[in-house]
């Protein structure tokens, strides 16, 4: 089995950005979207587990184990895309997490490891030219990105090379959010911010990227979009009537389902039921495991997750544990996967 959605944790990247301007306003920011007394409680309560097991390779190596995962392709916790920073600030931090997160997947076990690259999203064209190198001098699969930054939606044409770059070099790109910015106070309470805010953001982004045309400008694209890309799947019908009905909203070549079934999603919807109707919507081809290991909000038992999902084949079963994922990677992953 292939975990397509886990994360690791780089503390020398901390370190730089407290020491860059902005870091007390992003503290703020942070404090406002956890403001929620239970929440704070919670988060503080957990800290030190999360960044133990973000950090810890041998406790990953057992999670992995006892879940029958063969391979986890890691990311950075979306916590440290910290895209308020200035952009020589940005490059400095870009530039650690990518070489610590080679760094940990060489010194996994052979094949248990890949990594997907972070990027100064903020800052659009470094973003491209950090790509190119993650990938071609760090070997990263790919690359991790939220949905917005720098008030751009990744619809914007800013982001036009970064699409470019990931086109040309043949990486994944996992579109996974940091909570829902411009909801921030109405989603403090429960922690709403991730339980709704996150497939919220992802639903806004892949609605953008496909109404405003990205995906035809930009053919092929190797996109997975984590928590099951939100709720779109569940909602095809009406983005698909409106592109039908009104002029405004036929802005693309094909309707919006056309387009969705392109990408991939993860499987991490937490509801066999949600996750029968989400392998139905996208297709057993379009669906890969996630487990956002280590996070309380992550999914445990992977393989019974699949298990439960009604009316699979055999081999469909199989496409969703790995096949999708290293067609997901395509030739990046070729040879480095057992």
């Amino acid at each position: 089995m292939i975990d397509f959605h886990a994360h690791v944790g780089i503390p020398a990247a901390e370190g730089i950005a407290r020491n860059s301007a902005g870091w007390e306003d992003n503290q703020a920011a942070l404090a406002r979207r956890y403001r929620d007394p239970a929440t704070a409680a919670h988060m503080a309560s957990v800290a030190s587990e999360w960044d133990r097991r973000l950090t810890d390779l041998d406790e990953r190596i057992r999670f992995m184990d006892d879940a029958g995962i063969s391979t986890q392709i890691v990311s950075v916790n979306p916590g440290q895309y910290h895209y308020w920073m200035g952009e020589a600030d940005s490059a400095e931090l870009v530039g650690c997490v990518n070489a610590q997160l080679a760094r940990i997947v060489e010194s996994a076990p052979p094949n248990r490891l890949l990594g997907l690259a972070t990027v100064s999203l903020q800052h659009p064209k470094l973003a491209a030219a950090q790509l190119e190198r993650a990938v071609e001098r760090d070997g990263l699969v790919g690359v991790q990105i939220s949905t917005s930054a720098g008030g751009r939606d990744l619809a914007d044409p800013a982001f036009d090379g970064l699409w470019s770059a990931a086109k040309r070099l043949d990486a994944a790109v996992f579109v996974h959010p940091l909570g829902c910015p411009q909801l921030t106070d109405r989603l403090a309470p429960s922690y709403l911010n991730n339980v709704v805010g996150q497939p919220l953001e992802t639903t806004i982004a892949l609605s953008l990227l496909i109404f405003s045309g990205v995906l035809d400008r930009h053919p092929g694209l190797r996109i997975c979009a984590a928590h099951g890309g939100g709720y779109l799947p569940h909602y095809l019908g009406r983005g698909d009537h409106a592109w039908g009905v009104r002029p405004d909203s036929r802005t693309m070549a094909h309707p919006p389902s056309w387009y969705l079934r392109g990408v991939y999603v993860d499987s991490l919807v937490h509801s066999a039921e949600v996750l029968t109707n989400l392998v139905r919507t996208m297709g057993p081809d379009r669906v890969v495991v996630g487990t956002d290991y280590p996070f309380d909000m992550g999914e445990t038992d992977p393989a019974g997750a699949i298990g439960a999902v009604r009316h699979l084949t055999a081999e469909q079963r199989h496409a969703i544990a790995a096949d999708n994922a290293l067609r997901l990677l395509g030739p990046r992953a070729t040879g480095r996967h057992s």
